[in-house]
C-alpha cells in the first residue's frame, strides 16, 4: 500500500517519504480500515518533528484522524456497527506509528464510531477529533450554560472552530480570536457573536468591553504562551480556563494567586479516557446537532500527493479551518 511514513524528524516536507509498505494486521480488539480521507492537524506536524507527546519509533506512519471502511476486524471485535464494510471515523494507532496518511491503516475498536450514510468521507474525518474535544472542555468540564460568555482562542483552526460552533449551538456567547479578515470571516460564519484580531487590538482588553468589564466565563485553548497568560486578567468570577493544547510552543502559565483572586478553574482537556458508553452516547447527541446543520467544518481536500506542503501551511498556520487528506476520492470521499 502507499504510505507517507516519517523516516527522520524535521519539518513535514524533510520528513515525509511516500513509500510503498505492508498493509497493517490488526490485533485483537483493532479494526484494519481501507483509508477514505485522513484529518490534518497540527500534531501531525509535531510528529513529524518529534516534539508531540507520543514518538513512535522511526519509521512511522502518522496520521491521527480518519474516515474508512473496515474490512478486517481482529480477535474479540463484536460490535455489528464496526463490522467489515461499515464506515467508521475515529483515531488511529498513531501512538504506535500506525497511522492514517496511508491506503489502510488500523483502529483500536474502542477508538472507532458510526458515520451516518449522508455524512460525506471528508467531513467524517475532521469531525471525530475536533468535536470530541470541545464536548469534553465544554460540556464535560466546563458544563457551559445557555447565555455565558465563551472565548475561544485559535478560533480559526480546526479546534477552535469546532469550540466556535458547539458554544454556539449550547447557546454562548462566543468571542472567537483569530488573527486577518479571512480567519475573522470564517469565524463569524461558524457562530461567533464577536471577532478578535489578535494582531490589531489587546485580546483581554477586548474581552473586558465586550463583556463591559465582568470578562469571560469559559476561555477555550488550543494556543497556549502569553496569549493565553494574558486572558486570566479577563474572567469573570467563577470562570473556567480550559487548557486543550500548545500551538505556540507551551501551555498556559497560571499563578494560583491568579485564579484564587476570582475564584478561576484551570481544568485540563483530554478527550481520550472516558468510558465507552459516554463516548457513544456523546458522539450521537453531537451527530444529532452535525444532522441539524449546527456542526460541520466543511474541510478543505487536499490531494493524496500534496500532504507535506499541506502539513507545512497547517504548522505555520497559514491555513484557514481544516484540512483533509482526500486518499481515495474514487470511493465517494
Amino acid at each position: 500500500m502507499r504510505a507517507w511514513q516519517v523516516a527522520t524528524l524535521g519539518e513535514p516536507v524533510e520528513a515525509l517519504r511516500l513509500v510503498e509498505v505492508d498493509e497493517p494486521v490488526p490485533a485483537a480488539g483493532e479494526l484494519r480500515v481501507r483509508v477514505l480521507a485522513a484529518g490534518i492537524g497540527l500534531p501531525d506536524a509535531l510528529l513529524c518533528r518529534g516534539t508531540y507527546a507520543f514518538r513512535p519509533p522511526l519509521p512511522f506512519v502518522p496520521g491521527q484522524e480518519v474516515c474508512g471502511v473496515v474490512v478486517e476486524v481482529g480477535v474479540g471485535v463484536d460490535d455489528p456497527a464496526l463490522a467489515p464494510g461499515a464506515r467508521v471515523m475515529g483515531v488511529t494507532c498513531f501512538p504506535d506509528g500506525r497511522g492514517g496518511f496511508a491506503d489502510v491503516t488500523v483502529l483500536d475498536a474502542a477508538n472507532a464510531f458510526r458515520v451516518p450514510d449522508a455524512m460525506p468521507a471528508l467531513e467524517a474525518a475532521s469531525f471525530r477529533i475536533g468535536f470530541s474535544t470541545a464536548w469534553t472542555a465544554l460540556v464535560r468540564r466546563a458544563t457551559v450554560a445557555p447565555d455565558e460568555t465563551v472565548v475561544v482562542l485559535g478560533a480559526a483552526g480546526g479546534s477552535g472552530l469546532a469550540a466556535v460552533q458547539l458554544a454556539h449551538a449550547l447557546g454562548a456567547r462566543v468571542i472567537a480570536v483569530a488573527s486577518g479578515a479571512e480567519k475573522l470571516a470564517r469565524c463569524t460564519e461558524a457562530g461567533a457573536d464577536v471577532v478578535v484580531d489578535r494582531a490589531e487590538a489587546s485580546v483581554p482588553d477586548e474581552v473586558l468591553a465586550a463583556t463591559e468589564g465582568r470578562g469571560a466565563d469559559v476561555v477555550f485553548d488550543p494556543v497556549g504562551g502569553p496569549l493565553a497568560d494574558s486572558l486570566l486578567a479577563a474572567m469573570a468570577p467563577r470562570g473556567r480556563f480550559l487548557a486543550v493544547g500548545f500551538a505556540s510552543g507551551r501551555w498556559v502559565e497560571a499563578p494560583t494567586a491568579r485564579l484564587v483572586g476570582r475564584n478561576v478553574s484551570l481544568l485540563g482537556v483530554l478527550a481520550a479516557g472516558w468510558d465507552r458508553e459516554d463516548d457513544l452516547a456523546a458522539h450521537e447527541q453531537l451527530l444529532a446537532l452535525s444532522g441539524r446543520g449546527a456542526l460541520g467544518l466543511a474541510p478543505t481536500p487536499v490531494p493524496f500527493a500534496d500532504l507535506p506542503a499541506a502539513l507545512t501551511d497547517v504548522a505555520v498556520g497559514r491555513t484557514v479551518g481544516k484540512l483533509v487528506l482526500d486518499v481515495h476520492p474514487d470511493a465517494g470521499a
